[in-house]
């Protein structure tokens, strides 16, 4: 029995069959069961869930002695809350997992008041028919969409429920003046967090000349020293960094701005704010202000290949894929090098592939990706590295290489670790710019899409950077690229950038163990020393890709 054949003879409304359809396309089906959907974690501390506790003790004193159950889920669509007076209700919602922690989302439920709200972004009603899902067809429910009355964006849905095939008309207008509650109330706090930054902010400023920023949630301050001091794309990288600033105490920490200035970054957060942050900045140079460049500016990491390419010794570059191995090789062996690379084995068989390795008369050699080499053609390579040669090894991670290629890569003095693009925040504005440049010229990406893209975990690195600002690019041909412009995966800005630092240590230690696992889930919680409900659960909250 397919949704077609259920609906026959009745009318349907056009939102409906629109929910039904997008059900359909993701791959669900109207017999699909409901009683294990996966569950959570959620942030139980969240703006919304502090702004709608109150409205939700109110509606559940009105609603003692009914089966009725008011649901609560945030912009993602996972349940955050739920009320109810009566045993029975806890026992059927429990049957198909509307409890805190799951996502009911149109493509893991079908069409559903907390779900279907999202897609249409306005409030809509469910008769116990209407539902995509079989088990879910006892239900009629309303749920209505909480924006946040600053941004306008959607910040959860508040949902009504009860049995029965039809849903008690007096449903939509007890939801909507709730929610109207619920705004003025989030509405509140925002204030009253704006109220106790701009204190703080104006505090500092009167015991300090130095240049100062100040962080809300859609607020930025600044005084006329940091005004001068900043790039427009150093904001995204800054609020990057200051949120991993403690509860209590001091970030403290050394970057280079887009300017090229080097500064000592002091940030703490405001008490009061959900998530205020104060960012003082100390020139290391003499100069406040620093005279532009005209021409790009060498990071660290370039400066330390530049170094080795006048060394003369063997040099090995590790990092993950995509992290840019080839591009750090060219820049220490020169254009002139000669280049084998370990995938070629397949084509050229070992044998032929040794005779090249030893018949290379370049000035210099690289051999791309050693951890593929077998043991016997790791001893030659070996043998050729005794030789004292100019020769460049990139490889995958030095943990990661198995022991007959470690001993090979031990033969060289020099040692470059590329480091993710995940960890490289305070260099992320310069990249992203140098490779926009590439295909748009004098192209600028605004801050709110900087932002946005700094705050992903890249498990592809330099070569996944480069394919989303290529279709960016392709899409927005004049203007400044917003964070509109991004692929609808790239466009979040919540939880990847609030992580703590514990919390970014787990994220790149469960991206890591995906990486060597080949994205195997069973094999990389085994490895992570977790259970696969658990892993699954940690990627979602850390938006890493499944």
């Amino acid at each position: 029995m397919n949704a077609s054949t259920a609906q026959a003879g009745r009318a349907t409304r056009a939102e409906i069959e629109s929910s039904w359809r997008r059900a359909s396309m993701s791959g669900l089906r109207p017999e699909a069961a409901l009683d294990r959907l996966s569950i959570g974690e959620f942030d139980p501390r969240s703006r919304l869930l502090v702004a709608t506790a109150p409205v939700l003790d109110e509606l559940t004193d009105r609603l003692a002695g009914t089966t009725f159950c008011i649901a609560l889920a945030d912009s993602t669509g996972r349940i955050v809350d739920r009320r109810f007076t009566d045993p029975r209700t806890e026992r059927a919602l429990d049957r198909i997992s509307a409890v805190p922690g799951a996502q009911y989302t149109e493509e893991n439920a079908g069409t559903n008041a907390l779900g279907t709200p999202l897609e249409t972004m306005r409030g809509v009603t469910v008769h116990g028919r209407e539902h995509f899902v079989e088990a879910l067809k006892v239900f009629s429910c309303y749920g209505h969409p909480i924006r946040n009355p600053v941004t306008r964006r959607i910040e959860g849905v508040l949902d009504i429920t009860g049995v029965g095939p039809e849903a008690n008309p007096l449903f939509a207008p007890l939801m909507q003046r709730a929610v109207e509650d619920i705004e003025q109330r989030l509405w509140e706090g925002a204030r009253q967090a704006e109220r106790r930054l701009l204190q703080a902010f104006q505090h500092a400023a009167q015991r300090r000349c130095r240049a100062l920023v100040g962080f809300g949630d859609e607020l930025v301050l600044t005084n006329r020293a940091a005004l001068d001091l900043l790039d427009p794309s150093d904001h995204a990288v800054l609020r990057d960094i200051a949120s991993a600033a403690p509860g209590s105490g001091e970030l403290a920490r050394e970057l280079v701005l887009g300017s090229g200035a080097p500064v000592t970054l002091r940030a703490h957060k405001v008490g009061g704010t959900p998530d205020g942050v104060l960012v003082e900045l100390t020139p290391r140079a003499r100069t406040r202000v620093p005279r532009r460049r005209t021409g790009p500016r060498l990071s660290t990491l370039d400066s330390r290949l530049a170094e080795l390419r006048t060394s003369g010794e063997p040099v090995l570059i590790a990092g993950e894929p995509g992290s840019g191995r080839t591009r750090a090789a060219h820049l220490v062996a020169g254009a002139r090098a000669d280049v084998l690379d370990a995938t070629d084995l397949v084509v050229l068989g070992e044998r032929e592939w040794a005779e090249r390795l030893d018949s290379a008369t370049a000035e210099a050699l690289v051999v791309e990706r050693i951890e593929l080499l077998p043991e016997a053609l790791c001893a030659r390579l070996a043998r050729r590295l005794a030789e004292r040669p100019r020769v460049v090894l990139t490889s995958a991670p030095q943990p990661d290489l198995p022991a007959a290629v470690r001993s090979a890569a031990a033969l060289c003095p020099a040692r470059v670790d590329l480091p993710p693009l995940r960890n490289r925040d305070d260099e992320f504005a310069r990249i992203a710019h140098a490779m926009l440049a590439e295909v748009r010229p004098a192209a600028r990406i605004a801050p709110s899409a900087l932002e946005a893209l700094i705050a992903q975990p890249w498990p592809g690195n330099l070569r996944e950077l480069r394919g989303v600002l290529r279709a960016t690019a392709e899409k927005r041909t004049a203007g400044d690229i917003t964070i509109h412009d991004l692929p609808a995966a790239y466009r979040n800005t919540g939880r990847s950038a609030r992580l703590s630092g514990r919390e970014r240590a787990e994220r790149d230690a469960i991206a890591e163990a995906l990486r060597i696992t080949g994205g195997n889930k069973v094999h990389a919680a085994q490895r992570l020393g977790i259970s696969r409900t658990t892993l699954y659960s940690r990627m979602r909250a850390f938006g890493l890709p499944r």
